[in-house]
């Protein structure tokens, strides 16, 4: 009987990059950005890594079609799917701000693990998100405005880049664009403390704060100054409506001093996106997360922010630069 001969061996093509391989790749490199600009739209971080997670399964999905060309400007392309994923976002936000217990103020972008071993470029990205001060003022313009304002003034998207990202013609979004800087403007004048001066005011006021000197205190505050507290119904806080003047402020943060422990407080300064924040440890967790804003050059200060929610001073739920899992 005639024995077949064995086939050659097929030859094996050289090693190079797989298409989901070169996806993955596009997505990490571009995951601090679309991180800064969803977080700046949302102010959430548990929202903005959702949002995430959707774009990583829409572009992933994406580059397993064979029919799919390559894409020409992947940056554009990933930041079009992230801003539209906020936007649709938003009224699910919006429904749980309803219910909210008190002001509900920005998820403050604390230090986690992964900023340890974050890159320069990723670090300087993440910087990009804005102040608390400003931040609040966007929870007031609407989704499209807000989108717009975050492309353009933060991340210096021309305005035919955000009319292809949002479907909307250059026109429309100079007129968003115009009335979104001027109500942030007419809320917030732009300007940014020294950074060395606005640390020290932030430590001026911890020591007075947490030491219960009111007479330094009302040295630092501005006779308008406001107080915002979020606890969300779950951490310590002083009211369920902001405390404007200076001496209701004052008040308020000497009675907190009287009723504080005598010890186990802890305060660490740490850089929280553009601000300088003061975080107050109890025992071997973080029980606030406090933030001044200064008037316009000078050194008094404006408006406090305390966030006390246990849900945002997490820290270590900031995620590293990995990719999400797909279900």
């Amino acid at each position: 009987m005639p024995v077949t001969p064995a086939a050659p061996p097929t030859p094996v093509a050289p090693t190079t990059p797989t298409t989901a391989d070169a996806a993955t790749d596009q997505f990490v490199g571009h995951r601090e950005l679309l991180f800064s600009v969803v977080y700046n739209m949302l102010g959430a971080i548990a929202d903005t890594e959702d949002v995430l997670q959707e774009v990583w399964l829409a572009w992933s999905a994406r580059n397993r079609r064979p029919s799919a060309g390559p894409v020409d400007n992947v940056r554009a392309y990933l930041v079009r799917i992230a801003v539209n994923q906020a936007l649709a976002r938003r009224a699910d936000i919006s429904r749980r701000r309803e219910a909210y217990v008190g002001p509900w103020l920005p998820e403050p972008l604390l230090p986690g693990e992964s900023d340890a071993v974050a890159g320069a470029a990723e670090q300087a990205e993440r910087a990009e998100a804005l102040s608390m001060a400003v931040l609040v003022v966007l929870e007031t313009l609407s989704p499209l405005e807000r989108a717009v304002f975050v492309l353009h003034e933060v991340f210096g998207f021309a305005h035919t880049e955000i009319g292809s990202i949002l479907g909307r013609s250059p026109a429309a979004v100079r007129q968003l664009a115009s009335r979104a800087r001027r109500h942030v403007r007419e809320r917030r004048p732009r300007h940014r403390p020294v950074p060395d001066l606005h640390a020290r005011v932030t430590e001026r006021f911890a020591e007075a704060a947490l030491g219960g000197d009111l007479r330094a205190l009302m040295e630092l505050l501005a006779p308008d100054v406001t107080l915002w507290t979020d606890g969300g119904g779950k951490g310590p806080a002083v009211g369920l409506r902001p405390v404007h003047g200076r001496d209701r402020v004052a008040a308020v943060f000497a009675a907190v001093a009287r009723g504080l422990p005598a010890a186990g407080l802890a305060v660490s300064y740490r850089w929280v996106a553009g601000d300088p924040c003061a975080l107050v440890f109890s025992g071997a967790g973080p029980l606030a997360a406090v933030i001044v804003d200064l008037i316009p050059d000078g050194e008094r200060i404006a408006g406090i922010f305390s966030v006390t929610n246990p849900d945002k001073l997490t820290g270590g739920r900031r995620a590293s630069l990995t990719v999400p899992e797909e279900p």
